[in-house]
């Protein structure tokens, strides 16, 4: 087998700079190929260079470590195994038992060697021609999933004062109007920029209210995520289509445009 590569994502240079020290003492044949600061850098890096592990800070300028991996997996080609994923975090202990429950590796800030050559001991297993199985997008997309719906770890945790009712009215501005849209018409959820855009089936407005922000606001039971950046109706889904990349998109009641669904939340769409 090559020398395995690696790609480091972690916003302080510092820090990116200690792990790659400690990494060169825990794992001398590692090859660091580069490191970079911010998420959407991540996303772009490691699809270039096809690295075979990847440490991923979780809070980055512009896009969390999470959420760079969820792009980075949808992007993913098919025919490649995607790389052993290690998240980097100084998130507390509540945050990490979310990481061991769903068997992702984290490593603390700031890194200890002991903790690391358990990471380094599991990474050079799951690279070995024995355990093909070991690095699995499918599995990768599930605890991605998880991850990203756990309180406190993608999104801030709830407190006793975050409104539990599900929203039933948005106030979105359309030219210089306001107006008060009744949720029971949103057909669908869109992040575009610095917005979010609510499509009814007659209209279009725009919100500043973040998408992730929103989600938490809306019944999950009505609302599914289908994309990093799209929350749909599922009563207003029609059909589902795969096109002959495998990638599904679906066609909506009341709209004419279709949505793309991600890797990340395809298995919404299997047959029942």
């Amino acid at each position: 087998m090559t020398a395995p590569r690696a790609l480091i994502a972690e916003d302080e240079p510092l820090l990116a700079a200690a792990l790659q020290q400690a990494l060169a003492q825990a794992w001398p044949a590692l090859q660091v190929l580069a490191t970079v600061g911010d998420g959407l850098s991540a996303v772009r890096e490691a699809l270039a260079l096809r690295p075979e592990v990847l440490f991923f800070d979780i809070r980055m300028p512009g896009q969390s470590g999470l959420d760079a991996a969820a792009e980075l997996a949808d992007a993913w080609p098919a025919d490649q195994p995607f790389p052993a994923l290690v998240f980097v975090t100084a998130y507390d202990q509540y945050a990490v038992q979310a990481f061991e429950a769903q068997a992702v590796d984290y490593l603390l800030k700031p890194v200890q060697a002991a903790r690391l050559q358990k990471t380094v001991q599991k990474l050079q297993l799951a690279l070995t021609p024995q355990a093909p199985a070991a690095i699995n997008l499918e599995a990768t997309l599930a605890q991605l999933r998880n991850l990203l719906a756990t309180p406190g770890v993608a999104a801030p945790a709830p407190t006793a004062a975050t409104h539990t009712a599900p929203l039933t009215v948005i106030q979105a501005s359309s030219g210089n109007q306001i107006h008060l849209v009744p949720v029971a018409e949103v057909l669908y959820f869109e992040a575009a920029d610095k917005y979010v855009r609510v499509l009814t089936a007659g209209r279009e407005y725009l919100i500043r209210t973040p998408l992730k922000e929103l989600a938490t606001q809306l019944d999950t039971s009505e609302f599914w995520q289908v994309h990093r950046g799209t929350l749909v109706r599922a009563s207003s889904i029609a059909s589902a289509t795969r096109d002959e990349a495998g990638r599904l998109h679906l066609a909506l009641r009341g709209r004419p445009e279709t949505l793309a669904v991600s890797r990340l939340y395809a298995h919404l769409f299997k047959a029942m």
